[in-house]
């Protein structure tokens, strides 16, 4: 058993390791300037690091050209398969999940389908571990441990990773406990969906103060705010329910599953014209979703405008409840109705700005698409590792890979 490292040894091997995390190639001097910390301590914290299976060794600088006078640096890098990491998303109807090594480079991604159809608490959770069993078996690395899966669920998380009984049971359905179905994935972290699509979208300059919208069937928010994720007693921050009784609202439902509801009641009503852009798609033997509404409203039929509309007045309102409570500075359409929605995205800031409310959040759409949850899932996991890596020990056959690649590093 490895004796753990004394406080101000361990202290010192995160922060190389940490910039390690950060930079490419790195020397003694790249540490030093960055840490403060003395040659000898980092050279001794490199050493233990590559033992450890952390890092690696490089050639030094004279063979890689970079060399001019003195003696040559040695160069190490972090060891990106010392470990792995595994993002999954468990929705309402598609189960995804990908791996990506300590960089956050993906190895692996792999999505199934019909998630909603899973008849039952063990079979939603088989499902979820032969996803992820898969992504590993495609990402390819055997010999490279799983560190941390994040799981992202459709539900409110508190901080022991559960989700609580109400909403007419869906949240538990959502997060039956993933636990022991992927016991041997590492440390497990359950996480909100809408916690995980803000994270993504923060990792990608998002600013400090922003709400990441979830859109499609139901509503739901991530909320950063001065820079802190807000979670709540029961992890149930940014839950939506209040839209049940904004006027004009009334429900929680997304922008997708409002659409197909305000289309199929057009339809029934017989007011889709023949010849119009909507009639054409409405020929179709299938219900009419939101791309086909919005690519009509594109070719100026009068239904699908009007559903545009209602939807800008929807997406509007729900804006103004989350600039009202909380001063953001903009919301994150995010999903896969994101890119889609544009056009009520603008109508959407268009009303914003001539309502009464001031001041009120800009309205954009995210580039993350329909992986943005998934996007997060990893980023969620990649932060837990950077945050107490030593905390994770890596088997001894990662460690021999690693020094029988590299060779013993000296002072």
């Amino acid at each position: 058993m490895t004796t753990p490292p004394a406080p101000l040894r361990r202290s010192s091997l995160e922060t190389v390791l940490d910039v390690a995390f950060t930079e490419q190639a790195f020397t003694a001097s790249t540490v030093m300037a960055r840490t403060g910390l003395t040659r000898s301590t980092v050279l001794a914290a490199c050493d233990e690091l590559v033992r450890s299976g952390w890092i690696t060794a490089l050639d030094d600088a004279r063979t890689a050209g970079e060399y001019r006078l003195g003696r040559p640096a040695k160069r190490y890098e972090l060891h990106r398969t010392a470990g792995l990491v595994v993002g999954v998303d468990v929705g309402n109807t598609r189960i995804a999940a990908v791996v990506a090594d300590l960089r956050g480079t993906v190895l692996a991604q792999v999505e199934r389908g019909a998630a909603a159809g899973t008849p039952g608490d063990d079979a939603r959770r088989a499902a979820v571990a032969a996803c992820v069993a898969d992504a590993l078996l495609q990402a390819d690395h055997p010999g490279s441990p799983v560190l941390v899966t994040t799981v992202g669920v459709a539900a409110p998380v508190d901080r022991r990773g559960g989700s609580p009984s109400e909403d007419d049971g869906f949240w538990h359905r959502m997060n039956p406990g993933f636990a022991a179905a992927l016991s041997g994935y590492g440390e497990l972290v359950v996480e909100n969906d809408a916690n995980l699509a803000a994270i993504a979208e923060r990792a990608r300059g998002a600013g400090d103060s922003f709400a990441a919208l979830l859109s499609g069937e139901r509503f739901g928010a991530g909320l950063i705010v001065d820079g802190v994720l807000l979670r709540g007693t029961h992890g149930g921050a940014g839950e939506l329910r209040i839209l049940n009784i904004v006027e004009g609202v009334g429900t929680p439902e997304g922008l997708g599953a409002a659409c197909r509801t305000l289309a199929a009641a057009a339809r029934a009503a017989g007011r889709i014209l023949p010849g119009t852009p909507l009639a054409t798609a409405a020929s179709e033997p299938r219900v009419l979703d939101a791309p086909m509404v919005f690519a009509a409203a594109e070719a100026d039929d009068p239904v699908a405008l009007e559903i545009v509309e209602r939807l800008a007045e929807r997406l509007a309102k729900a804006c103004i409840v989350l600039g009202s409570l909380l001063d953001i500075e903009r919301v994150h359409v995010a999903g896969a109705i994101a890119r889609p929605a544009e056009r009520v995205i603008r109508r959407a800031n268009a009303l914003l700005q001539a309502g009464a409310f001031r001041p009120v959040p800009e309205v954009v759409a995210s580039q993350l698409g329909a992986d943005v949850v998934l996007v997060g899932a990893a980023q969620r996991a990649l932060d837990t590792v950077r945050a107490h890596p030593l905390a994770f020990s890596l088997p001894a056959a990662a460690r021999e890979r690693t020094v029988a690649t590299t060779g013993s590093v000296g002072g």
